[in-house]
């Protein structure tokens, strides 16, 4: 075994949120995602650093 330290990965996925929508939505969401060749999660994730970038304050 190598002694050298673990490093961590940038933007480590540590974290979940729970959201609840109904069955149809689930439904259709995920088939567009599969239709797109994309993830759920990962389209989600892109909306909400979007979410964040186009809703951040300039301090």
């Amino acid at each position: 075994m190598s002694d050298k330290p673990i490093k961590a990965k940038p933007n480590k996925k540590d974290s979940q949120l729970l959201i609840r929508i109904s069955t149809a939505e689930r439904e259709q969401f995920l088939q567009v995602c599969e239709e797109l060749d994309t993830t759920a999660a990962r389209e989600i994730r892109l909306f909400i650093r979007a979410f964040i970038k186009k809703h951040k304050s300039t301090e």
